[in-house]
């Protein structure tokens, strides 16, 4: 067998793979129907985290002072932050007496981890149902803490959001952070879907105060900067305790990156904790990026000698069909629609960022979460 003939059997195998993380995995999300949840009025806790974010706060706060919901707090944590992010905190606390102040100082063994001042913020809660967002994030809609909690039940004790980023006119950055954002939420939400939950966003995620002390809080993992949100869903997360929230008034908003480098930046600390996963999240989701990686590699290998290039052409075209059609049906859920027309350039795109960031994560660590 020559190498040709090789890479050709091997493209067969990988579309099969494709085809079917497309149409079973992520086609359990994408058909899925919205069911109606009953509001609740669960006493809440929202917890935002900030590390000079003092300008942020002072745009984002209002969206969730203003929530149409009657029974909750806002515990604002002022993470050691060399601004004036603590002085903003407490003007709008003298305001508005549902706010509570959270104040960490920098402690050396714990300097730059934000797993510590979260910690202290779940304490400081009343409540034992909590929401967490970031200070860079508003709400979609006032009805954001009632649908996200909605989803709380006796067996239910996570809810998994979707924290999308702004749209920003003709930038290509902005697209792909978007397209990023977007596949990651079909995974997670997919993977959860199936019996498989395996991590969730801190810009839009719920959980009850008794799994966090159950789970001794962070402590499994405090050693490592970031996975406050992923690895803290992908220990205590099962396929009893899970649900997902993708109602467009529960979503959240955030502010994107606006150059490669510091999008770069972050997505190095985010890609850091994907090794310490539970091994089946890890096998499968390699097993998903390796098979998208090798689709392309091999297709392109295939086609410029034009190696049975009829079989190759209807298989690339096959798969990206089913790409569109599992995509396009989930991106109406999530409001991301305008990402289709680019779609496989921002796949090819990511493909290869992804691949950078995981051999520069191998030479160098990632920095903490500021």
């Amino acid at each position: 067998m020559g190498f040709l003939d090789f890479v050709f059997y091997g493209f067969i195998a990988v579309v099969i793979i494709q085809v079917i993380f497309y149409l079973f995995l992520f086609g359990s999300f994408t058909f899925l129907k919205q069911k109606k949840s009953t509001a609740k009025n669960l006493a809440v806790s929202v917890i935002i985290c900030a590390k000079n974010e003092a300008e942020n706060l002072k745009k984002l706060l209002p969206s969730i002072i203003n929530q149409d919901y009657k029974n909750f707090e806002i515990v604002l944590i002022n993470d050691a932050s060399s601004d004036n992010t603590l002085d903003v905190i407490e003007h709008f606390a003298n305001l508005h007496s549902i706010i509570k102040v959270v104040n960490v100082k920098s402690i050396e063994a714990f300097w730059g981890n934000k797993k510590y001042a979260l910690t202290l913020g779940i304490k400081a809660s009343k409540n034992d149902y909590l929401l967490f967002t970031d200070a860079d994030c508003k709400p979609m809609s006032k009805y954001w803490i009632r649908d996200m909690t909605a989803h709380f039940d006796s067996k239910k004790s996570i809810v998994l959001g979707y924290g999308s980023y702004a749209w920003i006119k003709n930038s290509f950055l902005n697209k792909l952070i978007r397209f990023e954002t977007f596949i990651t939420a079909i995974n997670y939400f997919s993977f959860a879907k199936v019996g498989l939950p395996y991590m969730g966003v801190g810009r839009n995620l719920a959980y009850t105060k008794k799994a966090f002390f159950d789970a001794n809080g962070f402590i499994n993992h405090i050693k490592i900067r970031s996975g406050d949100d992923d690895l803290f869903i992908n220990q205590i997360a099962t396929s009893q305790n899970t649900a997902i929230s993708f109602n467009k008034n529960s979503f959240t908003e955030s502010i994107p990156k606006t150059t490669f480098k510091n999008w770069f930046k972050q997505k190095r600390r985010h890609v850091s904790t994907a090794k310490h996963y539970k091994m089946k999240h890890k096998v499968l989701l390699t097993l998903l990026y390796v098979s998208a990686f090798l689709f392309w590699l091999f297709a392109i290998t295939l086609l410029i000698p034009l190696f049975n290039w009829q079989i190759v052409l209807g298989l690339l075209l096959f798969r990206i069909v089913t790409q569109y059609i599992i995509l396009g049906m989930a991106s109406k859920k999530l409001g991301e629609t305008d990402l289709l027309l680019l779609l496989p350039f921002l796949e090819i795109f990511l493909i290869i960022a992804q691949l950078t960031i995981f051999i520069n994560n191998i030479i160098s660590k990632p920095n903490h979460w500021k």
